[in-house]
Protein backbone atom coordinates (compact mmCIF):
# COMPACT_ATOMS: atom_id res chain seq x y z
CA UNK A 1 0.00 0.00 0.00
CA UNK A 2 2.87 2.41 0.92
CA UNK A 3 4.06 1.96 -2.98
CA UNK A 4 0.34 3.09 -4.09
CA UNK A 5 0.24 6.08 -1.56
CA UNK A 6 4.10 7.09 -3.20
CA UNK A 7 3.22 6.14 -7.08
CA UNK A 8 -0.33 8.87 -6.19
CA UNK A 9 1.22 11.34 -4.12
CA UNK A 10 3.69 11.24 -7.44
CA UNK A 11 1.26 11.90 -9.89
CA UNK A 12 -0.42 14.44 -7.63
CA UNK A 13 2.17 16.46 -7.48
CA UNK A 14 2.60 16.13 -11.47
CA UNK A 15 -0.97 17.06 -11.94
CA UNK A 16 -0.44 20.29 -9.24
CA UNK A 17 2.42 21.40 -11.63
CA UNK A 18 0.94 20.98 -14.62
CA UNK A 19 -2.25 23.07 -13.19
CA UNK A 20 0.60 25.90 -11.93
CA UNK A 21 1.62 25.92 -15.45
CA UNK A 22 -1.45 26.14 -17.19
CA UNK A 23 -2.38 28.95 -14.94
CA UNK A 24 0.73 30.89 -15.77
CA UNK A 25 -0.09 30.60 -19.06
CA UNK A 26 -3.53 32.18 -18.37
CA UNK A 27 -2.33 34.64 -16.28
CA UNK A 28 0.72 35.71 -19.33
CA UNK A 29 -2.13 36.36 -21.37
CA UNK A 30 -4.35 38.44 -19.40
CA UNK A 31 -1.13 40.48 -18.68
CA UNK A 32 -0.77 40.56 -22.43
CA UNK A 33 -3.98 41.54 -23.50
CA UNK A 34 -3.94 44.16 -20.67
CA UNK A 35 -0.73 45.80 -21.60
CA UNK A 36 -2.37 45.88 -25.29
CA UNK A 37 -5.76 47.83 -24.18
CA UNK A 38 -3.39 50.15 -21.73
CA UNK A 39 -1.17 51.25 -24.83
CA UNK A 40 -4.34 51.38 -27.54
CA UNK A 41 -6.27 53.32 -24.87
CA UNK A 42 -3.09 55.61 -24.04
CA UNK A 43 -2.89 56.60 -28.06
CA UNK A 44 -6.42 57.00 -28.89
CA UNK A 45 -6.55 59.80 -25.99
CA UNK A 46 -3.43 60.82 -26.99
CA UNK A 47 -4.32 61.12 -30.87
CA UNK A 48 -7.70 63.61 -29.83
CA UNK A 49 -7.28 66.80 -31.09
CA UNK A 50 -7.41 69.41 -28.04
CA UNK A 51 -8.50 72.71 -27.55
CA UNK A 52 -6.04 75.40 -27.22
CA UNK A 53 -7.35 78.81 -25.70
CA UNK A 54 -4.34 81.40 -27.27
CA UNK A 55 -4.47 85.03 -26.45
CA UNK A 56 -5.65 87.04 -28.96
CA UNK A 57 -2.37 89.45 -28.59
CA UNK A 58 -0.85 87.86 -31.90
CA UNK A 59 2.84 86.81 -31.98
CA UNK A 60 4.09 89.35 -31.43
CA UNK A 61 5.12 88.66 -27.97
CA UNK A 62 7.36 86.07 -29.45
CA UNK A 63 8.94 86.80 -32.56
CA UNK A 64 9.65 90.91 -31.04
CA UNK A 65 12.66 89.90 -29.04
CA UNK A 66 13.77 87.97 -32.94
CA UNK A 67 13.16 90.98 -35.08
CA UNK A 68 14.89 93.10 -32.55
CA UNK A 69 18.65 90.79 -32.72
CA UNK A 70 17.56 90.79 -36.46
CA UNK A 71 17.74 94.31 -36.61
CA UNK A 72 21.26 94.74 -34.56
CA UNK A 73 22.84 92.06 -36.61
CA UNK A 74 22.27 93.75 -39.36
CA UNK A 75 22.98 97.05 -38.07
CA UNK A 76 26.41 96.02 -36.72
CA UNK A 77 27.28 94.53 -40.33
CA UNK A 78 26.55 97.29 -42.32
CA UNK A 79 28.09 99.88 -39.50
CA UNK A 80 31.82 97.05 -39.93
CA UNK A 81 31.17 97.87 -43.45
CA UNK A 82 31.24 101.43 -43.49
CA UNK A 83 34.23 101.60 -41.35
CA UNK A 84 36.19 98.98 -43.97
CA UNK A 85 35.16 101.32 -46.83
CA UNK A 86 36.53 104.48 -45.62
CA UNK A 87 40.00 102.71 -44.25
CA UNK A 88 40.37 100.99 -47.62
CA UNK A 89 39.24 104.45 -49.55
CA UNK A 90 42.49 106.02 -47.33
CA UNK A 91 44.65 103.48 -47.90
CA UNK A 92 43.37 103.45 -51.74
CA UNK A 93 44.42 107.20 -52.05
CA UNK A 94 47.91 106.62 -50.41
CA UNK A 95 48.67 103.91 -52.64
CA UNK A 96 47.34 105.96 -55.33
CA UNK A 97 49.65 108.95 -54.75
CA UNK A 98 52.77 106.29 -53.78
CA UNK A 99 51.80 104.60 -57.10
CA UNK A 100 51.70 101.39 -55.61
CA UNK A 101 49.87 99.11 -57.82
CA UNK A 102 49.57 96.31 -55.52
CA UNK A 103 48.59 98.21 -52.42
CA UNK A 104 45.92 99.96 -54.95
CA UNK A 105 44.47 96.30 -55.96
CA UNK A 106 43.87 95.06 -52.30
CA UNK A 107 42.52 98.41 -51.20
CA UNK A 108 39.87 98.35 -54.52
CA UNK A 109 39.09 94.49 -52.97
CA UNK A 110 38.38 95.97 -49.49
CA UNK A 111 36.58 98.61 -50.75
CA UNK A 112 34.22 96.34 -52.73
CA UNK A 113 33.82 94.51 -49.02
CA UNK A 114 32.83 97.46 -47.98
CA UNK A 115 30.35 98.53 -49.89
CA UNK A 116 28.98 94.60 -49.74
CA UNK A 117 28.45 95.00 -46.53
CA UNK A 118 27.54 98.67 -45.77
CA UNK A 119 24.36 97.94 -48.55
CA UNK A 120 23.67 94.53 -46.75
CA UNK A 121 21.07 96.51 -44.72
CA UNK A 122 19.10 98.04 -47.78
CA UNK A 123 19.42 94.80 -49.61
CA UNK A 124 17.45 92.83 -46.75
CA UNK A 125 15.05 95.45 -46.34
CA UNK A 126 14.13 95.61 -49.64
CA UNK A 127 14.20 91.38 -49.53
CA UNK A 128 11.55 91.84 -47.04
CA UNK A 129 13.90 90.84 -43.96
Amino acid sequence: MRRTEIISGTMATETMAAEAKAGKGRLSKAKKAVTAFCGAAYLAVGGLPMTVFASGAGTGAITQPLDNLKTLVIAVIGAVGVIILAKNVMEFAQAYQQQDSSTMNSALKGIVAGVMMAGISTVLSFLGF
